[in-house]
C-alpha cells in the first residue's frame, strides 16, 4: 500500500504544478504525506456531497479538477461550506489534491478526454504550449469527426455522449450546416474565439458561453457554437485520470482501488423551456 507522498508524486508527474496558470491554486490541499492510501476517488468539484461520497467509499485520497480555495481564505471554520469540507476531510483522514489548469493543458488532458467522449480524432492543441517541443500540450484541441454531420446531428451526439445535465446542449448557428472539423475546450471557453477562428474549424464545443462573446463570434463567421454544461465537459477527464493512475498502480504493484464519482455536481437543477420557439415572428414581449 503506497504512502500519500508516493501517489502525489505520481500525480505531479502527470500534471506538474508549474504548468498551472499563475492565478490557479493546484496541488495538495489536505493530507498527511506519511499516511497510507488504498482507495482514490476522482471528481470534478470538491463539494461536501463529493467529500461524503469519499467518506462512504473509504477513500484516502480525493482528486478533483476544480480547486477548493482558488483565491485564498482567512478561515477554515466548519460554519463555512468550504471549511466544513476541510473538517470532514481531516476527520476522516482523506487527502485532497487538485489538478486544474495543469490538467487542462496536459497530454493527454481535459480536452483530450472531451474529444474522446465525442468520438473525435485529435489533430493538435488549439492553443499550443510553447514549452512543449512535441507540440502536443496546450489548451483545447482541434479535432476531426469520423464522418461529416450536420450541426443538429453533432449536437445530438454531444447530448448523448456527455453526462446528462438539465441544460443539455445549446446551439448557435445553422442547424443544417455541415461539420467536419471541431474545436473543443473543457470548461469555460469563450476567451478562445480568436484561436478558434484562426483554426478554421466548422464548430466549437465548450461551456459557459456568454451572450456578447457568442454574438460577436457569430457575426465574425458562420462558426457553429455548441454550449454544454461546464461540469459535463470536464467530467470525462475524471475517467481518463483514473485510468492513468490505475496504470501507474498496476506498474508499481500498489493495488490501489481507483474510483470515479458519478454524482452530478452541476449546479443547475431544472430547465423550463420557452413557451414559443425563438423563431416566433411575434418576437419578444413588449
Amino acid at each position: 500500500m503506497p504512502r500519500l507522498s508516493e501517489v502525489i508524486a505520481a500525480l505531479e508527474n502527470l500534471w506538474p504544478a508549474q504548468r498551472a496558470e499563475s492565478w490557479d491554486a493546484v496541488g495538495t490541499v489536505v493530507g498527511d504525506p506519511e499516511q497510507e492510501v488504498s482507495r482514490v476517488l476522482f471528481a470534478v468539484d470538491p463539494v461536501q456531497e463529493i467529500v461524503e461520497e469519499a467518506v462512504q467509499l473509504g477513500a484516502g485520497l480525493l482528486v478533483t479538477h476544480h480547486p477548493l480555495y482558488l483565491r485564498g481564505t482567512t478561515t477554515v471554520a466548519a460554519s463555512t461550506f468550504k471549511g466544513r469540507v476541510v473538517h470532514t476531510l481531516i476527520k476522516n483522514d482523506i487527502a485532497l489534491h487538485v489538478a486544474h489548469t495543469n490538467a487542462d493543458t496536459a497530454d493527454p488532458g481535459v480536452s483530450d478526454a472531451l474529444a474522446g467522449a465525442l468520438d473525435l480524432r485529435v489533430v493538435r492543441p488549439l492553443v499550443p504550449d510553447p514549452s512543449d517541443p512535441d507540440g502536443r500540450r496546450g489548451l483545447g484541441r482541434v479535432c476531426e469527426l469520423d464522418h461529416p454531420l450536420t450541426v443538429r446531428e453533432f449536437a445530438a451526439r454531444a447530448a448523448e455522449r456527455l453526462p446528462a445535465t438539465v441544460q443539455g446542449i445549446r446551439v448557435a448557428g445553422d442547424p443544417e450546416a455541415v461539420v467536419r472539423t471541431v474545436a473543443v475546450s473543457g470548461g469555460s471557453g469563450d476567451s478562445l474565439f480568436d484561436h478558434v477562428r484562426a483554426a478554421g474549424v466548422d464548430a466549437f464545443l465548450t461551456a459557459d458561453l456568454r451572450h456578447h462573446p457568442a454574438s460577436e463570434a457569430r457575426a465574425h463567421s458562420p462558426l457553429a457554437l455548441l454550449d454544454a454544461a461546464h461540469w459535463a465537459t470536464e467530467w470525462p477527464w475524471c475517467e481518463l485520470a483514473a485510468a492513468q493512475l490505475d496504470e501507474i498502480s498496476d506498474r508499481r504493484g500498489w493495488d490501489l482501488r481507483v474510483h470515479v464519482s458519478r454524482t452530478v455536481t452541476d449546479p443547475w437543477t431544472a430547465h423550463a423551456a420557452s413557451a414559443t420557439a425563438t423563431t416566433d415572428p411575434l418576437g419578444a414581449p413588449n
